[in-house]
């Protein structure tokens, strides 16, 4: 299942989906809402639920609801499992609107294996606590986050 492309999505749109066992998700959802209705025919699903906050300060990451640093292990060790596999699959990130926790993760996930991110709009958004646990995971990755006036553009390459 070498991952072949990164996306990302709001949780309506992932809910919406119709599965396939060559797609995977990471399904990120706000603890106090339940978990996401996904088609049953998506195969490889990592659930979890963390608010889209980012710490005042370095003691706050041990509040219940904040990303830690045992979900960004569980990110990494799911993503290196689909990565490592032997035949290609897509990995979706969704969260509630599809826009800071779900770019985050995506744009950690196109660093980490190199499999492009298919739309870049709203990168610029990225939770950068998400994305600091993440690397803290893989000394020396460079996860990049674009500028607002960089990420315009929905699609990485412009349409024929």
């Amino acid at each position: 299942m070498t991952i072949s492309q990164v996306q990302y999505t709001s949780r309506k749109l992932a809910e919406q989906l119709r599965g396939s066992p060559y797609m995977a998700v990471i399904s990120i959802t706000d603890p106090t809402t339940p978990e996401a209705k996904l088609d049953p025919l998506f195969r490889h699903v990592l659930r979890l639920a963390f608010f889209d906050a980012v710490p005042a300060d370095e003691y706050m990451p041990t509040i219940p609801g904040l990303f830690d640093r045992d979900m960004a292990m569980q990110i990494s060790a799911f993503i290196g499992e689909l990565h490592a596999a032997p035949f290609e699959i897509t990995l979706m990130v969704h969260c509630e609107y599809g826009v800071s926790r779900s770019a985050a993760v995506a744009l950690f996930a196109e660093a980490l294996t190199g499999a492009p991110l298919d739309a870049r709009e709203f990168t610029y958004e990225a939770n950068q606590w998400v994305i600091d646990q993440l690397q803290q995971r893989h000394p020396g990755l460079d996860v990049d986050v674009p500028s607002p006036l960089v990420s315009h553009e929905r699609r990485r390459a412009a349409r024929a």
